[in-house]
């Protein structure tokens, strides 16, 4: 059934997505079905199958629908919106296919960590890069094809500019994606991590889903929640242990995190991005993290459980 807005933009948009995954595959195919004119950047054989057949999204919060897009190896053009939606251990190379010259728009990364804006800025430059954060569970299945697993899809855009960035946060709210604009760029990207490292980093080291991290690992969630959250005030951020331990409450128990699904996939995990991160800035600012340490040292020498069926 579709659910889509029945508000089509006037003056639709020109969107790039670097990595049409579970994630990048899922705001395509909305902005798509919202009017957008939108161009997946990625590999010669995805990028054909995406060209040829679309995008197929399985949603309980936005409905099953099928999106068609454009899809290229390379952007050619400029655009109005460019969505950095990569992983971060592939974000170097999928650069490439993003000239500067053609980005000359806003650029979104909604990557994991926190170390990545500086990077963007650096190539694309400070007025382009909208620092932003997702909350979303969205999995690709297979190329152009994307079961979206929770029951929100929320963005955060910061930036202390709030009437530059009401156009761009006003496009994503029309295509159904729930988008607030927020002053400070460093609080939202903590925000995230605060609550991201322990999720990923006990997911994927025990191979269990939220629910079994909540019922078997409630004690080290705890912790692990207390350290994150001490190292993100520490650099700025909110830093509420029990507003993020009410939040993994209320997901479903069945929620997996993006690690642990890559872990699954014997793909290569984002550990430096995110529990990295949490390391280094913990080093910074001279805060003891015994536990996301030993998360961190385990996961890197491949000690994890196998994972649960």
């Amino acid at each position: 059934m579709d659910t889509a807005p029945d508000t089509t933009p006037a003056t639709p948009w020109t969107i790039a997505v670097l990595g049409p995954g579970g994630v990048g595959g899922l705001l395509a195919a909305l902005l798509s079905r919202a009017g957008h004119r939108v161009i997946c950047l990625a590999g010669e054989d995805t990028a054909r199958t995406l060209a040829r057949d679309g995008i197929r999204v399985s949603s309980g919060q936005h409905g099953d629908f099928t999106a068609p897009v454009e899809a290229d190896t390379e952007l050619r053009e400029p655009v109005d919106l460019c969505l950095v939606t990569v992983k971060h251990t592939a974000l170097d190379t999928a650069l490439d296919r993003v000239p500067p010259r053609y980005a000359r728009g806003f650029v979104l990364p909604l990557l994991n960590g926190v170390e990545h804006v500086a990077a963007l800025r650096g190539r694309y430059g400070a007025e382009q890069v909208v620092p932003a954060v997702i909350r979303v569970e969205s999995t690709r299945t297979a190329a152009g094809v994307i079961q979206h697993g929770s029951p929100f899809t929320e963005i955060d855009v910061a930036g202390a500019d709030e009437a530059r960035l009401a156009p761009l946060a006003a496009v994503l709210n029309a295509a159904g994606v729930k988008t607030r604009t927020v002053a400070d760029e460093n609080a939202a990207l903590w925000a995230k991590l605060a609550f991201l490292a322990p999720f990923a980093l006990l997911t994927t080291r025990y191979g269990l889903s939220i629910g079994g991290i909540r019922d078997e690992h409630a004690k080290e969630l705890a912790a692990l929640v207390e350290e994150t959250t001490a190292v993100s005030r520490a650099c700025g951020g909110p830093g509420d242990a029990a507003q993020v331990l009410a939040r993994y409450d209320a997901f479903p128990a069945q929620s997996k995190s993006s690690m642990l699904r890559d872990a699954e996939a014997g793909r290569v995990l984002e550990l430096d991005a995110i529990g990295g991160a949490v390391l280094r800035a913990a080093g910074r600012h001279g805060i003891e993290v015994p536990l996301a340490t030993r998360l961190v040292a385990e996961l890197a020498d491949g000690t994890a459980a196998a994972p649960s069926a």
